[in-house]
């Protein structure tokens, strides 16, 4: 544990390290999960030591969304650990600034830029968030990997050649789940957040429905951080629908998913999400816990190639709990990030923009990489069920299919250049 003079972080200065941080040493300094890489590294008192190599990382410290960001934020500090906080030969650290909302966000973007000398950026923990750092990277021309935004304007109509997404969008991911939801019934009620994520959902499913033979028998947008769901719940149950499809992040699905139990939902009117966290259902409780979900990634998958399974071992090791499917974004993100510099051997920003234009590799049969024309990571997800019992507190997810199944319908649901509404700009 730290004491209140060991690490100070204002929104003046960022990270300091008090004398009692640099004699505490190492170990226990990551241990908390709450300082960057740098306070990892070996105290550095020799003034001929090569200047450390600066990477910026904005993950929520405040705020509805901080239980995921505490995942993210740990997942991306063990990608430089596992390199020894070394890059290119040289001493590395971790600038992590908060996104208390879009306008602090991009306020710290600027300040990672401008300030701290960064090299490139990993972060935005909202979709709203991501498109402000990203507009900071476009005019700063820095390298920015938004590894947990869905929203589909981050590789779409907002698309620039620093940004690089690494959560599929919206729209695939609605492509994977809306078929299982029509399954279940064609009458859905859709529960969306008023803000670009909630509203890509509220835009997909609609537009899937229409085109399905599904009818909407009810719409809401709900504010960020509602604190009451009750009246929303009642026109659920007035509506009667087959299936209720949300669109909620972080703690506000945990908020919803406990009224819904307790006013006796649970389990009369299946309830489904896409891009779901396990910190969001691990946050529910067992008891309350419900619905059908598309993940991203899942600690007991077994088709998880060897350094991601090793890295859920480290993680494990380290924090005494299994590694979240945020955990793995932020470590991927930054893993990708600190790869592309090493790939290129060089903190020049159109380098390492370059080396991750072409960062890919083997995961079963299709190529984990970032496309070079909207700068999107195509990949799988998971589609996961509660399990009927839950016998293991981190153990909750019933997963039932990893898709789309063949390379063309990765293709297919992902969409290619000749759909897509990217206009890339130049370096």
């Amino acid at each position: 544990m730290l004491w209140e003079d060991d690490v100070k972080d204002d929104q003046t200065k960022g990270p300091v390290i008090g004398r009692r941080g640099l004699i505490m040493g190492a170990s226990s300094l990551g241990a908390t999960g709450l300082v960057s890489g740098k306070l990892g590294m070996p105290y550095i008192g020799n003034a001929a030591a090569a200047e450390p190599i600066k990477i910026g990382m904005i993950w929520a410290k405040t705020g509805t969304i901080v239980d995921q960001s505490e995942y993210l934020a740990q997942g991306s500090l063990l990608a430089l650990e596992q390199r020894n906080n070394m890059l290119l030969g040289r001493p590395a650290e971790i600038i992590w600034l908060d996104e208390p909302n879009p306008q602090g966000a991009q306020q710290n973007a600027e300040r990672l830029v401008g300030e701290h000398k960064v090299v490139g950026i990993v972060g935005g923990a909202l979709s709203s968030f991501a498109l402000a750092i990203s507009a900071v990277a476009k005019k700063a021309k820095i390298p920015y990997i938004a590894a947990n935004a869905a929203t589909g304007d981050l590789t779409g109509k907002s698309c620039n050649k620093y940004t690089f997404r690494l959560q599929p969008p919206v729209d695939v991911h609605a492509r994977v789940l809306a078929p299982y939801c029509a399954d279940i019934g064609k009458k859905w009620y859709l529960l969306t957040a008023a803000y670009a994520f909630g509203q890509d959902i509220k835009r997909a499913f609609s537009e899937y429905a229409a085109a399905n033979g599904c009818t909407l028998v009810g719409a809401d947008e709900v504010p960020v951080g509602t604190p009451d769901y009750s009246s929303f719940i009642l026109k659920i149950r007035a509506a009667k629908p087959d299936v209720v499809i949300g669109g909620i992040a972080a703690s506000d699905l945990t908020t919803f998913l406990k009224q819904w139990n307790e006013l006796g939902m649970r389990g009369r009117i299946p309830f489904a999400e896409i891009s779901v966290g396990n910190t969001d259902l691990w946050g529910v409780g067992p008891e309350a816990a419900d619905g059908l979900y598309t993940l991203t990634w899942y600690y007991k998958n077994p088709n998880n190639p060897p350094d991601e399974q090793a890295m859920a071992a480290d993680y494990e090791k380290k924090y005494k709990r299994p590694a979240a499917d945020k955990t793995w974004m932020g470590w991927m993100g930054m893993k990708n990030l600190l790869d592309a510099i090493e790939r290129a051997k060089s903190t020049e920003p159109a380098k390492i923009v370059e080396a991750l234009e072409t960062w890919n590799v083997k995961r079963g049969d299709i190529n984990f990489g970032y496309r070079d024309f909207d700068h999107q990571m195509v990949s799988r997800l998971l589609v996961a069920g509660i399990k009927p019992k839950i016998t293991d507190k981190w153990d909750y997810f019933d997963v039932k299919a990893e898709l789309p199944a063949t390379p063309a319908g990765v293709a297919r649901a992902f969409g290619n250049q000749a759909e897509s509404i990217c206009k890339m700009d130049s370096l």
